[in-house]
């Protein structure tokens, strides 16, 4: 049976259209808005600490809202920087600005704060005495083994009246610092996440709230000092490296944690009267 003419042409004229459809398809897709699961997970480090709770609370708004976010928590104050540095986390959340200018000093690191978090205050705790008259001659006291936190104990073991230090110092100051110890001080250095666990074995400790409510070994109100919320320069900082400054995962959650009621109750769940917001 011959073929007719209009069957050639709609033999041939059928993958045209084929092709010109899933061209079209093609086209559609890629023009698609991308979706929340296309955006990489935004990956946030921090020490161990109860920060974390309303960090936790702030990813699970940011997750309603299409933002996927991983919550990496270490145990000691110089990973975090290390893992930004190795591109393993996005951002850091742990450290203040001397902290931080004292880490890009050491480690030589290409960091930037970019937004403000808490303050947190720190105490000078004891089990033993409950005034500082009666430490006895040749008590031992320990303080934060890092340059800036060591420095912040030093400053408020002069505010106490236990010690002086060379005028005008700062928190950089060092052992080297004192010039006068009256009562013979006998000052150690440990690691600071390391000090709440030291109450029973030294009369004076200078402790962070957060880790001493963490090791429960006195109540993180009891500080015979604290040191005051007023100074931002112990604000604890938003981190990243250079080229992720304005990068709007980020920024959203920073956002998200600045503004929700619901993290602003963990904080004041986690740490009372003992913080202050920066921003």
């Amino acid at each position: 049976m011959p073929i007719s003419l209009s069957t050639v042409r709609r033999f041939f004229r059928a993958p045209a259209l084929t092709l010109i459809g899933a061209f079209g398809v093609a086209l559609a897709l890629s023009a698609a808005p991308a979706s929340a699961a296309d955006t990489p997970t935004l990956k946030i480090g921090t020490a161990t600490s109860p920060q974390i709770e309303a960090l936790k609370v702030a990813a699970r708004e940011a997750k309603e809202q299409g933002l996927d976010v991983k919550i990496i928590e270490f145990t000691d104050w110089n990973t975090p920087n290390a893992a930004l540095a190795n591109k393993d986390i996005d951002v850091n959340y742990f450290q203040h600005i001397p902290f931080l200018e004292n880490a890009k000093k050491q480690g030589g690191y290409n960091f930037v704060a970019i937004a403000p978090g808490t303050i947190m205050k720190i105490g000078l705790y004891s089990k033993k005495i409950k005034r500082f008259d009666e430490l006895k001659d040749g008590a031992t006291v320990a303080i934060a083994n890092d340059p800036v936190n060591g420095g912040r104990g030093l400053l408020l073991l002069q505010r106490a009246g236990l010690i002086k230090l060379t005028p005008g110092v700062d928190y950089r100051a060092t052992t080297l610092d004192i010039i006068d110890n009256p009562k013979h001080l006998k000052i150690v250095q440990l690691e600071a996440s390391q000090l709440a666990r030291s109450l029973d074995d030294v009369d004076l400790a200078q402790g962070y709230p957060s880790f001493i409510k963490l090791a429960g070994t006195t109540d993180p109100n009891s500080a015979l000092l604290f040191d005051g919320l007023e100074n931002k320069n112990y604000a604890i900082q938003w981190v990243v490296r250079p080229e992720s400054v304005n990068d709007p995962r980020i920024r959203k959650f920073i956002s998200i944690y600045q503004h929700s009621p619901a993290v602003r109750a963990a904080l004041d769940k986690a740490f009372g009267n003992l913080y202050a917001v920066a921003w």
